[in-house]
C-alpha cells in the first residue's frame, strides 16, 4: 500500500476520513484532472494547511481511495471461494452469496467503485487482478469437483468480470436491480445457460 498520512488523534481522523469521502465524491462526479484540493477542503470546512497534514497532494489522496478499492474487491474475492466438500444442491445459492457481496460493496461504495474500476489509471490492472482472482478461486474448486473438468477457468473469469463490470453501470447504479438479484441471475445463467430444458416443459 502507498504510504499514508500520519494519524493525529480522534478529532484528526474524523477529518481526514471526511477529505477521503469527499475527495472521492469530488473524483467520481469530476474525475481527476477537474478536481481541486481548494474544492475538497471548501466541501469539508477545513484548510488546504489541514489537508497537507494528511495527504502530501491531489495525487496521494487519490492513490489512496484507488488503493482502498483494490484492497476491498481483493478481500471479497479471496471470501468468495467455495471450500471443499459443498451440497452440490446448495451451489447455486453460495456462489451467489460471495457475487452478491461484491455488487453489495459497490453498490454502498458508488464513488469508490467509479474511481477504482472506471477513473483510475490502474483500472484496468483491477481488473485483471479481480478476474485473476477469480480465476484461482474457479481453478480450486473444479479441482474440488464442483464444475466440469474441461472448462478453461480463465475465459469464464474475464467473462464475469466484463459482467459484472457492465451490470455495475447499467443496472446496478441505476438501481434497476439489487446486488442479491444481479448476482442470482448471473450464477443461473452460469450454471444453466440458456436452452430450455424439454424435460421441464
Amino acid at each position: 500500500m502507498r504510504q499514508r498520512g500520519r494519524k493525529k488523534g480522534a478529532s484528526g481522523e474524523l477529518s481526514r476520513a471526511r477529505l477521503l469521502t469527499i475527495a472521492a465524491e469530488e473524483f467520481a462526479q469530476k474525475g481527476y484532472y477537474e478536481t481541486k484540493v481548494s474544492s475538497i477542503v471548501k466541501r469539508a470546512n477545513l484548510t488546504q494547511p489541514t489537508f497537507y497534514l494528511y495527504f502530501q497532494s491531489k495525487e496521494a489522496i487519490f492513490n489512496e481511495l484507488v488503493d482502498m478499492f483494490r484492497e476491498k474487491l481483493s478481500e471479497l474475492t479471496k471470501q468468495s471461494r467455495l471450500e471443499p466438500g459443498i451440497d452440490l444442491n446448495s451451489l447455486p445459492e453460495r456462489i451467489s452469496i460471495g457475487l452478491s457481496a461484491i455488487f453489495r460493496f459497490f453498490a454502498e461504495n458508488p464513488n469508490l467503485t467509479r474511481i477504482g474500476f472506471f477513473i483510475a489509471a490502474d483500472s484496468e490492472i483491477i481488473k485483471e487482478q479481480l478476474a485473476s482472482g477469480i480465476k484461482e478461486n474457479l481453478i480450486s474448486e473444479q479441482e474440488e469437483g464442483y464444475f466440469h473438468a474441461d472448462i478453461d477457468m480463465c475465459i469464464v473469469a474475464k467473462s464475469l468480470v466484463g459482467i459484472i463490470e457492465r451490470l455495475t453501470l447499467t443496472k446496478l447504479f441505476q438501481e434497476l436491480k439489487s446486488p442479491e438479484s444481479l448476482a442470482n441471475e448471473i450464477v443461473n445463467l452460469f450454471l444453466y445457460g440458456m436452452i430450455l430444458d424439454k424435460e421441464s416443459c
